[in-house]
């Protein structure tokens, strides 16, 4: 049996895009860590749209995305870190 894609209510539709957008967000922000200005916005904005995906609607795809993102935002921060004291 075929689901009309338009059937689906759209909160939930938005949350699935929500979701998808912070995978990828967090996929970008690991390989964005080594510009630590890109990496960092990246990955708050991964954050922010897998955390309001998640409240919608409580999917895997919203947890790697957070997950991912958390990662990518440590990365970004150890990297500061690591410029920052070991400049010269």
């Amino acid at each position: 049996m075929d689901v009309d894609p338009q059937s689906h209510d759209p909160e939930l539709r938005s949350a699935g895009l929500y979701a998808l957008a912070s995978a990828a967000l967090g996929v970008i922000s690991l390989c964005a860590a080594i510009i630590p200005m890109c990496g960092g916005i990246t990955s708050l904005a991964g954050l922010a749209f897998g955390v309001v995906s998640w409240r919608v609607e409580e999917s895997k795809l919203a947890k790697a995305g957070i997950a991912l993102s958390i990662l990518g935002f440590l990365i970004t921060v150890t990297y500061f870190v690591f410029l920052s004291v070991f400049k010269n």
